[in-house]
């Protein structure tokens, strides 16, 4: 969140050199803006693969619960461990 401000904070600031005239700002401005443009995107992308990653795991936990559905565990003869196992994805019903 804290990189999302910045990279606001910079385009915001880079704007009125953008508009500035003369001296050779106007470059600066630009690379300014160009390179803020591609942090954003850079954090998109990732926002993006983030999101991929989420769906995924949401899918496998509806997976393996509908798995344990299925089989008919009996919850109560399994250990704590085994529980905890399963709720943490670290072990799938086979």
């Amino acid at each position: 969140m804290k990189t999302i401000a910045a990279a606001i904070a910079l385009a915001t600031i880079a704007l009125p050199l953008a508009a500035c005239g003369g001296k050779g700002d106007d470059q600066l401005g630009s690379q300014i803006k160009d390179a803020a443009d591609n942090r954003a995107d850079a954090m998109e992308a990732t926002a993006d693969n983030m999101k991929d990653q989420a769906d995924a795991v949401r899918d496998n936990a509806k997976q393996q619960a509908d798995a344990v559905d299925d089989a008919d565990v009996n919850a109560a003869a399994m250990s704590q461990g085994e529980k905890a196992a399963l709720v943490n994805g670290t072990e799938k019903l086979r």
